[in-house]
């Protein structure tokens, strides 16, 4: 079976093809280059360096996020497209898993950070077992603080993964001293390769018109919207 991955749901972009479960070749990069620009031309690189043509892939597996609102939305459009026009399955996975995935042998909990600013990550916490990812956190938009609390109650050695683990480093070696592990460098970008393996586990492919982002947070456009809708039922109620 042949796959064909793509990850662009933050800063770093990552393609891959897999075939029978051996990578034949994978571009990985973790400068902020515009995925609108970038994204197609590295997967049409990519299929020149195996020698093949889209339509030879089987499926296709693409981060659905939560992260960057463009590149989640770039990533999914390509993928939807690709899987319409060449009529192949499509799967899509959590970008925080399959930052996770790179770490699978880990035996505490793995989580991974994306910085989502103003001191807010998106963050998730799984455990490896019995050969796959178990979620114990699920996906969301904490504040740092919070996401520390309950990492804190459980109790556990937690290996904190992503590259904007940097950002927030010192806070959560305070906060959590011994129990904090940062991942090394060569961990921290997200491969398509891993979001190949996860997605392969699945069994129930998406329906390529209902599948949308997972962004686990508003725009801030509509955030700021419906904050001002909130105000004019206050003026409404009090007329």
């Amino acid at each position: 079976m042949i796959w064909l991955g793509i990850d662009t749901a933050n800063t770093p972009l990552s393609v891959a093809i897999v075939k029978d479960g051996q990578l034949l070749a994978e571009e990985n990069a973790a400068m902020a280059i515009n995925h609108s620009l970038r994204a197609m031309p590295a997967i049409e690189e990519l299929f020149t360096k195996v020698g093949m043509r889209p339509a030879d892939i089987d499926a296709i597996a693409v981060s659905e996020g939560p992260g960057s609102y463009t590149g989640v939305r770039i990533g999914v459009t390509i993928a939807k497209t690709l899987a319409w026009t060449l009529q192949k399955p499509l799967y899509g996975l959590s970008s925080l898993k399959v930052l996770a995935g790179n770490a699978i042998y880990f035996s505490g909990l793995i989580c991974p950070i994306v910085d989502a600013r103003r001191g807010n990550v998106y963050s998730a916490a799984y455990h490896y077992k019995d050969g796959s990812l178990t979620t114990v956190i699920e996906d969301g938009h904490f504040a740092l603080e919070e996401l520390v609390r309950l990492l804190e109650q459980r109790g556990e050695p937690v290996l904190f993964i992503g590259k904007d683990s940097a950002i927030h480093e010192q806070q959560l070696v305070e906060q959590l001293g011994d129990l904090t592990e940062i991942a090394p460098l060569h961990l921290n970008l997200p491969r398509a390769s891993t979001l190949i393996h996860l997605a392969a586990q699945q069994e129930q492919e998406l329906d390529i018109h209902t599948f949308v982002p997972e962004y686990r947070r508003l725009a801030e456009a509509e955030a700021n919207w419906l904050k001002e809708q909130g105000k004019e039922q206050v003026r409404d109620s009090n007329d």
